[in-house]
């Protein structure tokens, strides 16, 4: 079975991107709301080596429907060559918000 609601994630180098991340996505209901957590520490290879960085991650709610315009959105905003795009299925929660969240990801009327 497939999720109605899903989290969208993505990393950034600076607190503003991410900032800029969020507040895109929001803008274009695209995303109903969405959460800037950093800094934090990311250890990746990249090139055929590690790295770490200091990074902020971007975690947008949003409906499944949703999700392919929000990733290209989110690829054409982001700075970096290969941007973290994840979508995390919602199991559960509190069936008011949900209905908030999806009401939130439509066009404005």
């Amino acid at each position: 079975m497939t999720a109605e609601h899903v989290i969208v994630t993505s990393t950034t180098d600076s607190e503003p991107a991410a900032r800029e991340l969020a507040a895109q996505a929001v803008e274009a209901r695209l995303g109903a709301c969405a959460q800037v957590v950093g800094p934090i520490t990311s250890v990746y290879r990249w090139e055929g080596a590690v790295q770490t960085d200091q990074e902020w991650r971007v975690e947008i709610k949003t409906t499944a429907d949703r999700v392919p315009a929000l990733v290209e959105r989110l690829k054409e905003l982001h700075s970096y060559d290969l941007p973290e795009v994840i979508a995390t299925p919602v199991t559960g929660g509190s069936a008011e918000y949900l209905a908030w969240l999806t009401t939130e990801t439509r066009p404005a009327g």
